[in-house]
Formats: structure tokens, C-alpha cells, sequence
């Protein structure tokens, strides 16, 4: 076993490390595993609606076929802070390999984001990566009024000018939350801005209509979603390797999340929640 994971351990640490900033971090750290390219879709001005509150927690359970390979925890905290004067959701994700892979491929990374609770927009964010000897810490300031971002590590302090409605990683995922996918068309495309690790992307998701996924609670209604990318990769089989369930209620919350890779399938299930906005649906 050990030897089997130690031939595919450049392969498996950097995508169990993206596969940890969640299948949400699908929707924004995937693009680091390939050229920087898509097409810019602007994001809406309008405030958005918040499928989620202060308190939510969401733990997942990431498996490489019969074997567990990592766990990710996202938690909301139970209060508002104050960032820049406005009320902001203070956001965690954690991720961690587990089992053999943590023999092989040690990942503990995390991420922190002050998110604007009328906007969804960042404020702050905070990066802290962990993957074998590798080490780097990062924080960015975002100056929405000013166009600019501010990015320091432990190696220089860099200034960026900024389009209008940027994200970071997370706020991005939960900008995502709050779109009404029961009004959009299957096939329709809506895209994020967003910058991580110093660089800027513009991400595009592809809505491909409702679904119904069996779970340890039971059967659930979503919309299934795919970030869309280039047709193939060293790391991905084709434009459509990443497929994300989210559940259709009142909540949004990303249920389930598969990832074809040249080295095989990841998958990642929601393992336990508590402190939803409303009452799951689910049967």
C-alpha cells in the first residue's frame, strides 16, 4: 500500500491539497492545477441572498476509492466581526490527509476569510499551508473601494490593482451558495472572480440541472454543478473531471463532489453539518 502511494505522491499531495480547500474549493483552487485560462464573467453588483448564517458547521469526508484520504472541516463562527466597519462572517476550513495517505503525503492547510455579511465580498484573508516540508503562511487585504489588494508572506509584500467584485477562494465558494440555480437554464454558465496565491483567476461553472444523490442521510434533491476547464490535463481526464451536488433547499449546502484524475477518483461527502439556516429537506 504505502509503496503503491509513494509512487503517485506528487500527484496525490497537490490534489488532496486542493481537494481539502473543499469540492467548494473546487470551485476556485482547482484552477491552480492548470494553465490560467477562461473566459471573464463578471459577477453581479447586486447584494446577493445569504444561503447560510453565523454558526454552520460542515465536515467531509474525502476517500480515494475504499480509502480515506482526508477530511476537511468548514465552520462559520458563531459571531460578526468587524472588519473595515462593516459586519463580516469570519469563515475556517481546515483540511487534513488521514490514514496511509498521511504517511506519504502529510497535508494540514487552512485557509480564514472575513466575508462581508450584505456583499459576501472579502475584507481579509488568511492562508496557512502545511504539505510534508513545504511551508508557507499568507495574508491578503482587499481594498474594494480602492480597487487594490494587498498580499504579504514571509517573503515580500506585494500590492495588486483589483477588478470590482474580486473573491478570494472561500468568499468565492460562497458567493456560489447564493445563486437561485432553480431559475437558471441547464447549461447555463455564471463565472467568479477571484485571487489566490498572488495570482488572479476567472472561473466559470456550468449548471447541469437537478439530480438526486443517496447519502448516509438519506436521499437528497440538488443541482448539480462542474467547474469547467481545459479538455484535458496531466491531472484531469477532460473539460468536466469535477462534478459537485448542492442541495436544492433552503441551504445550498455541497453535498457530495467527485474528481476524475489521470491516477484515478476522489470523492468527498458531506460527513455531519449542524447550524444550518433552515431545517435540510432531505429524505
Amino acid at each position: 500500500m504505502n509503496s503503491v502511494l509513494a509512487r503517485k505522491r506528487p500527484f496525490l499531495k497537490r490534489i488532496l491539497a486542493l481537494s481539502l480547500a473543499l469540492g467548494m474549493l473546487a470551485l476556485a483552487g482547482f484552477t491552480k492545477a492548470y494553465q490560467r485560462s477562461a473566459t471573464l464573467l463578471s459577477s453581479p453588483s447586486a447584494a446577493p441572498s445569504s444561503r447560510f448564517v453565523t454558526g454552520e458547521h460542515l465536515e467531509y469526508r474525502v476517500h480515494y476509492g475504499f480509502i480515506n484520504a482526508a477530511e476537511a472541516v468548514v465552520d462559520v463562527s458563531s459571531k460578526l466581526h468587524q472588519i473595515n466597519n462593516r459586519p463580516c462572517y469570519r469563515v475556517d476550513v481546515r483540511g487534513r490527509t488521514t490514514g496511509a495517505f498521511d504517511l506519504v503525503t502529510r497535508v494540514r492547510d487552512s485557509w480564514q476569510s472575513y466575508i462581508d455579511t450584505s456583499t459576501i465580498l472579502p475584507h481579509e484573508f488568511y492562508m496557512s499551508q502545511r504539505e510534508g516540508k513545504f511551508r508557507k503562511d499568507q495574508k491578503v487585504l482587499f481594498d474594494h473601494a480602492g480597487d487594490k489588494i494587498l498580499s504579504k508572506d514571509q517573503d515580500a509584500t506585494k500590492e495588486h490593482r483589483a477588478p470590482n467584485n474580486i473573491h478570494d477562494m472561500i468568499s468565492g465558494y460562497y458567493y456560489l451558495r447564493t445563486i437561485d440555480f432553480a431559475r437558471m437554464k441547464e447549461g447555463e454558465v455564471v463565472g467568479v472572480k477571484a485571487f489566490y496565491d498572488n495570482e488572479f483567476y476567472d472561473m466559470r461553472v456550468k449548471y447541469l440541472g437537478r439530480d438526486v444523490v443517496k447519502t448516509k442521510f438519506g436521499q437528497i434533491n440538488v443541482f448539480k454543478i462542474v467547474p469547467m476547464m481545459p479538455t484535458k490535463t496531466d491531472f484531469f481526464e477532460d473539460s468536466e473531471s469535477i462534478r459537485i451536488w448542492i442541495s436544492d433547499d433552503e441551504n445550498r449546502v455541497p453535498v457530495k463532489v467527485e474528481v476524475d484524475l489521470s491516477i484515478g477518483s476522489i470523492e468527498m461527502d458531506l460527513k455531519r453539518y449542524k447550524g444550518l439556516k433552515s431545517e435540510p429537506r432531505w429524505f
